[in-house]
């Protein structure tokens, strides 16, 4: 009921930007169905007529299908971009499977009777095909343009991801942000929009032979016209911003710094991995990043001084649960090893060489250890297996390998490692639920997501990285059982980055200045 609750006020207050996530997604599927339809039919009629390439064409649409829709948008992504295009494409070859089988299908199985007398009274085999068979198979192939959009509904909350829009935006930020309502308030109307467009075609399916035909020339017509509906929040201000799900939604992220910077840039919903990439290839002008990303290096970004501090300290720290360190008291001096050893530059350092010149996180974090003097020989496995965690980002996989070398080489303890396993709510669930015994996290991050303090406490913590640290391994010791170790060193504090070359053009060396520039 709770969450029933929030999901209306949720609606209610985001109205606005649910029409147009809703547009957009209307958009996506039209336009991607329509390139379906007008390649996908042709195609299908050609095999009727040669029926020896059907194994090859449906085999291949076949294995279209099977490719992960997030890997086949990968693959998309340097030929196309990022936006509406890569998009497009990929749920027009999703669709072509259904479209071109249907097709196929429903010629050959006109009557050969039928096919006869039609040849009998004289007609040649593209009247036969045009006046016969294909109004005879309009039925069977209007199933194959049915299955092909619901499955483009579905897909399309994917377009988020690549700054295409649609209702995917409060999906991934949902989850980004572990907001059942958000999640709720995107998924609802995707599936809304899939069974009324299902049950439209379904309807279309039972009229007659004659009206089908004229309902297959209105497609031909509405379909753009819905495409048209699609439109890209872009362009509506001298800059544009690529934004991660979590940063939008987090009160430390876009909401903070619009209140503290009165910042009014127009943005759109960008996949964190690719956020970066977004930005050196200039598809956008601003985004979110973490101060000691390597990629800010790699790609000659500038990091945008936060001259009003609006992001609070992100201090790396092991969050464990308690029972594993009670169970395993050897844990702990092994884990805090690395407290301390490591800054802002050196972290740096470490992520330039994983992100850009493409080393090994393992091979990063061993060269390290060995570095410090803290790599030992794996011990003997005796013990139980402590299972470490990460989010998606090379700083924690870089991190997780230096905790897995320090247990395999102090301890007797097996070590298992689920990385990658996306934003903060998903490791923090893992590790309350047991799936995991402990990851790195930052100090803001445990602050502002999970423990959520009024106001009022957060100002009365001014900032100050100690007191922070302070209030948040109190607050999880005391509701979560979770207990947090000695910070690392290093404070990966959120940023907001321009390419180098045009924030020096437009002389924009902080937050304010961004601000400033966009209200000129």
């Amino acid at each position: 009921m709770q969450t029933l609750t929030e999901l209306l006020t949720f609606w209610q207050a985001q109205a606005g930007k649910l029409g147009q996530q809703t547009l957009q997604h209307i958009g996506l599927t039209a336009a991607s169905l329509l390139l379906a339809v007008l390649v996908g039919v042709p195609l299908g009629l050609l095999l009727t007529r040669r029926p020896r390439l059907a194994p090859a064409v449906l085999g291949f649409t076949g294995i279209l299908q099977t490719i992960p829709s997030i890997a086949l948008l990968g693959f998309l992504i340097p030929v196309l971009g990022i936006g509406p295009e890569p998009a497009i494409f990929a749920l027009f070859l999703y669709s072509l499977l259904p479209i071109i089988r249907n097709t196929l299908a429903g010629v050959q199985g006109v009557s050969p009777a039928v096919v006869e007398a039609a040849r009998g009274l004289g007609l040649t085999d593209g009247q036969i095909l045009r006046r016969v068979e294909l109004p005879l198979a309009l039925p069977v192939l209007f199933a194959g343009i049915r299955t092909a959009t619901v499955i483009n509904v579905g897909v399309a909350t994917l377009a988020a991801y690549i700054a295409a829009g649609g209702l995917g935006e409060f999906i991934f930020g949902g989850i980004a942000l572990n907001n059942p309502a958000m999640i709720l308030a995107g998924a609802i109307p995707a599936a809304g929009l899939a069974l009324v467009f299902d049950a439209a075609l379904a309807g279309l399916q039972h009229l007659s032979a004659r009206k089908l035909v004229r309902v297959g020339g209105a497609l031909l017509v509405v379909l753009p016209l819905l495409a048209a509906l699609y439109l890209l929040p872009r362009a509506t201000g001298k800059l544009l911003a690529g934004f991660s799900p979590e940063f939008v939604g987090r009160a430390d992220g876009l909401p903070g710094v619009r209140s503290t910077y009165q910042l009014d840039v127009p943005n759109v919903v960008i996949a964190p991995a690719l956020v970066y990439e977004a930005a050196h290839h200039k598809d956008v002008d601003v985004i979110d990043g973490y101060s000691t990303d390597g990629r800010i290096k790699a790609y000659d970004l500038r990091v945008l001084r936060d001259d009003r501090r609006a992001f609070p300290p992100y201090f790396a720290a092991p969050v464990v649960r308690q029972r594993v360190l009670t169970e395993h008291p050897e844990l702990r001096p092994v884990l805090e090893k690395l407290a301390g050893q490591i800054n802002d530059s050196v972290m740096t350092e470490l992520n330039y060489r994983v992100d850009y010149l493409h080393e090994a996180p393992r091979a990063v974090a061993l060269d390290f250890l060995r570095k410090r003097g803290l790599w030992r020989t794996p011990q003997p496995v005796r013990g139980a297996t402590i299972v470490l965690g990460s989010k998606i980002f090379s700083e924690q996989y870089i991190l997780a390998e230096m905790y897995a070398s320090l247990i395999r080489g102090y301890t007797n303890l097996d070590v298992a490692t689920k990385t990658g396993l996306g934003g903060t709510s998903i490791c923090f669930e893992a590790l309350r639920n047991g799936a995991i015994d402990l990851y790195p996290e930052y100090t803001g991050t445990g602050l502002l997501v999970l423990l959520q303090p009024s106001p009022a406490t957060i100002d009365s913590l001014h900032g100050d990285p100690k007191a922070v640290y302070q209030y948040v391994q109190h607050g999880f010791r005391r509701r979560y059982g979770l207990e947090w170790l000695a910070p690392i060193g290093f404070n990966n504090t959120y940023a907001l980055l321009m390419r180098q070359q045009q924030a020096t053009q437009l002389g924009i060396a902080s937050v304010s200045d961004l601000s400033r520039y966009l209200r000129k």
